[in-house]
């Protein structure tokens, strides 16, 4: 089980989402993050052991936050123009992949449609 701190970039709905596959996640407009730098984001990720998740491919850059250093980043790249239930249904796609799940310390995870991809591979 992951602790998840998800960015506003994402849809309200998917911290439900994360929890109805059995994990934990905290909505950074729940906690006053909601406007938020990405390194104050990714600051309160880090000191609380949480996996960020976020539609803000700032988080893909390995030089600014190196996956080393976190419990996880996932990044989701919808196609232009996508729906909330396109952006809901990429994170699903995540969530139901447990070998990706597993490796999420210490890397980074590109959801795209029809494609994750992680970093380091796993």
């Amino acid at each position: 089980m992951y602790h998840f701190l998800v960015d506003a970039s994402l849809p309200g709905m998917t911290a439900d989402l994360i929890r109805s596959h059995g994990h934990l996640a905290t909505d950074v407009r729940d906690i006053g993050l909601g406007t938020s730098t990405d390194d104050e984001i990714a600051a309160h990720a880090k000191a609380n052991g949480m996996c960020v998740i976020s539609g803000d491919g700032d988080f893909g850059d390995v030089n600014r936050y190196p996956p080393a250093d976190y419990n996880g980043l996932v990044v989701v790249q919808p196609p232009r123009k996508s729906t909330r239930a396109i952006v809901l249904k990429l994170i699903e796609q995540f969530l139901v992949a447990p070998e990706v799940v597993a490796a999420l310390p210490g890397r980074l995870v590109i959801i795209a449609p029809g494609r994750i991809r992680v970093r380091p591979a796993i």
